[in-house]
């Protein structure tokens, strides 16, 4: 069984993020979601588990927290009649994060949303506004 038909059966996407958030039976990734109409942000502190044989973080963190960003920003625009899925995600590397870097932050916003198709952005930023990654996602909306 889904999150969404335990705990946000009925509800719009907006409130089901709520609800999860609220239950306390988020997922891993869900730790430190923030949410909003139209925006989700998702943070950590990449440990060593994160990282590449180079030492630094291995790029799929940054896409995880991006990806994550985007989808949950679009899943809060949702009804309760549609689901979602990230058909493309496309991430620019602009700096390398490592264990100096600390906490940092993937915000996610909706650039537009219609019937099949959603569009989002998203910035990977540390505490001093630093920004390492962007990215770009196509996901397809669809009912349930």
């Amino acid at each position: 069984m889904s999150m969404v038909s335990e705990i946000g059966a009925g509800l719009s996407g907006l409130e089901q993020l709520r609800a999860f958030m609220a239950s306390g039976q988020r997922p891993g990734i869900g730790e430190s979601l923030e949410v909003a109409e139209g925006r989700a942000v998702f943070g950590g502190v990449p440990g060593p588990h994160a990282y590449n044989p180079m030492g630094i973080v291995h790029g799929g963190y940054f896409a995880t927290l991006l990806d994550s960003a985007c989808g949950c920003a679009v899943h809060s625009k949702l009804t309760a009649q549609q689901a979602y899925t990230t058909l493309e995600l496309k991430i620019a590397f602009h700096k390398a994060v490592t264990a100096q870097t600390g906490r940092v932050r993937a915000e996610g916003v909706v650039i537009t949303i219609g019937r099949r198709v959603a569009f989002a952005e998203a910035r990977l930023i540390d505490a001093g506004g630093n920004l390492y990654a962007t990215a770009t996602s196509t996901l397809l909306v669809m009912e349930r």
